[in-house]
């Protein structure tokens, strides 16, 4: 490809030029394709799935108790005794896969968190079936209190010491959470068009796209992790964030590239200077968390002024879910700020949600998430597919002069059949490759090390031949 064509190739999103490196790929014939381009877990946690799909067999049988009158249709479950059928449904079914991991997903549900058996069950089995409307729309009663537990060991609550609680909203994934999050951010005054936010970097590309669609018109101020000090932040990097005109500061943690989680002393430096400036937003995305030790996030050092989005896409192997969650601290700035917005923008917010409550001005910042998610006249139908929700329960200068920086991740696809993806979409050093290890088999990656010293070798040859 020449550069002109990949320089036009440059101006695009890293996921729009996956498609053109496979379009390349699969016309190269010597090698077999091998896509490492776009994050997608090639693992799937099967134990939660087994539970959900028996837990759907028993839901059918409740169903079709209560409405077997026609043939191929059935009812709404009926609480009273569903404890013993299920209990029946268990013993009978004993040596079927899954039906033990059901067995001991809900005794840990009644033992740990001493919920109703009835009220429970009632839930998981309407909520599987699918036959209503969220209710609550937020997240369903008993499903909220275990995610939200599930949460807090992983974010890292208990090494945090934290204080207050959070409140959940079950969304589509981390994508779907960081629209509403922008959305309702705009639409509550928090951000406004000219405003500058800040992103730590590299980062998701999207994080870096999105703030400058003409819909936020935003403007950026990057916080650049140094690779020669672990990807962690600088001093002087961190220090940024006292700007007064900084109104938000966006991350990824661990970054994604390059999979490295912030330290505790980066933590605590971002956590005291939110502690200064109690109107700094933070919003922390906190997917890869899972996959770390003693994993600590932003959301627990600074909850007051934390939006926390986690998706289980990743650690679960489950992007066809479209799983995740926004977590609010119950006690937020957010509020607070709402609060002590000026009359004549209270005012604009009262018509913008009286509709839904009898106290527009009282309405959480998290109602205001669910509300606008659903342009607000649509809250009545807002939130997550109760399925869903139940299935989460249970988861150098020559270079740069001669070549774009695209070039080799073109070479990769057009030679040798590989999909990459340019590691400077998401804001990380102009000339790296983003190979996703999720996606691939240990033998694969040999395979593309090899490839890899072979374009290496190319480069180095047209050096040689340019002197």
């Amino acid at each position: 490809m020449k550069k002109q064509e990949e320089e036009k190739l440059a101006k695009l999103s890293p996921f729009e030029v996956k498609n053109k490196l496979i379009e390349l790929a699969q016309n190269q014939h010597q090698y077999s394709m091998i896509n490492a381009g776009r994050g997608n877990p090639d693992w799937v946690a099967i134990k939660p799935r087994a539970a959900f799909f028996q837990l759907g067999i028993f839901a059918l049988e409740e169903s079709k108790r209560t409405f077997s009158g026609y043939e191929g249709f059935g009812g709404i479950a009926q609480k009273d005794g569903i404890s013993q059928r299920f209990e029946a449904f268990i013993a009978k079914n004993k040596n079927t896969e899954g039906v033990d991991y059901l067995k001991s997903y809900f005794d840990f549900a009644i033992s740990h968190y001493h919920m109703h058996k009835e009220e429970l069950l009632l839930e998981w089995v309407n909520g599987i079936i699918g036959d209503n409307y969220p209710v609550p729309d937020r997240m369903l009663t008993h499903s909220e209190i275990i995610v939200r537990a599930y949460l807090m060991q992983e974010m890292g609550a208990k090494n945090a010491q934290l204080k207050g609680s959070f409140d959940i909203f079950a969304v589509e994934g981390g994508t779907a959470a960081m629209v509403y999050i922008f959305n309702s951010l705009k639409a509550n005054k928090f951000l406004n068009a000219g405003d500058t936010i800040a992103i730590g970097a590299p980062i998701f590309t999207p994080y870096i796209e999105m703030p400058e669609l003409k819909d936020y018109d935003l403007n950026l101020v990057e916080i650049n992790s140094d690779e020669n000090n672990g990807w962690q932040y600088p001093d002087s990097e961190i220090e940024k964030l006292k700007d007064p005109k900084i109104k938000a500061f966006f991350l990824v943690n661990p970054m994604n590239p390059p999979s490295v989680k912030l330290s505790e002393d980066s933590l605590n430096k971002i956590a005291a200077i939110a502690k200064e400036r109690k109107d700094l937003i933070l919003l922390t995305d906190d997917v890869y968390g899972t996959f770390t030790e003693n994993f600590t996030s932003l959301a627990m050092k600074a909850p007051e002024q934390t939006i926390l989005v986690y998706s289980y896409s990743k650690y679960f192997g489950a992007t066809g879910w479209r799983l995740g969650a926004i977590a609010l601290h119950k006690d937020n700035m957010f509020d607070k700020f709402l609060a002590n917005l000026p009359q004549n923008e209270k005012a604009e917010l009262y018509e913008r949600y009286k509709a839904m409550s009898m106290n527009p001005e009282g309405v959480k910042m998290i109602d205001r998430f669910v509300a606008d998610s659903r342009a607000v006249a649509l809250n009545h139908t807002a939130g997550l597919s109760t399925p869903q929700q139940i299935q989460m329960v249970m988861f150098s200068k020559w270079m740069q002069e001669n070549y774009n920086a695209l070039d080799p991740v073109i070479r990769f696809a057009q030679e040798k059949g590989v999909i990459a993806m340019p590691g400077g979409g998401f804001d990380g050093p102009q000339w790296t490759l983003r190979f996703s290890l999720a996606n691939s088999s240990a033998e694969t990656f040999s395979e593309v090390k090899k490839l890899g010293y072979e374009i290496l070798e190319e480069y180095y040859q047209e050096f040689l031949a340019s002197k």
